[in-house]
């Protein structure tokens, strides 16, 4: 998706729209990947190979191509240190931190909720058969 121009910026917050800033940015950020990886920041400072570690089952393009959005959208802060080979490191942003406030409220409704919905899921699955 291209950068939008903030011409109207009660429209461009509407994430009911399909053509708004805010609906693309969402897009952007609602992705299982690009939740854990912000998660896996959290407080510290990761190298791509400790992120990698970190998110269990991410592949080297998705890790990259998430991490790449993430920046472009000012949520991680990529620094590279001019060493040989080059060591780049990845650090929440301010509002990346707080983005991660609300992710650790979604893991939280997770953990608190995941007995009712392996639950509700055993019982939809029994309904079916």
């Amino acid at each position: 998706m291209g950068t939008k121009q903030l011409s109207d910026s009660v429209d461009q917050a509407d994430v009911t729209r399909a053509d708004s800033l805010a609906r693309e940015i969402f897009t952007d950020i609602a992705n299982k990947w690009a939740l854990l990886i912000i998660e896996a920041i959290g407080a510290s400072t990761l190298r791509f190979s400790e992120l990698r570690d970190e998110v269990d089952g991410i592949s080297h393009k998705m890790l990259t191509q998430n991490l790449r959005m993430l920046e472009r959208n000012g949520l991680i802060e990529r620094t590279v240190h001019p060493t040989v080979p080059p060591r780049v490191e990845y650090t929440l942003t301010e509002p990346g931190q707080a983005l991660r406030v609300t992710i650790d409220g979604m893991c939280d409704w997770t953990h608190r909720y995941i007995g009712h919905i392996e639950q509700a899921r055993d019982s939809f699955e029994a309904r079916k058969q």
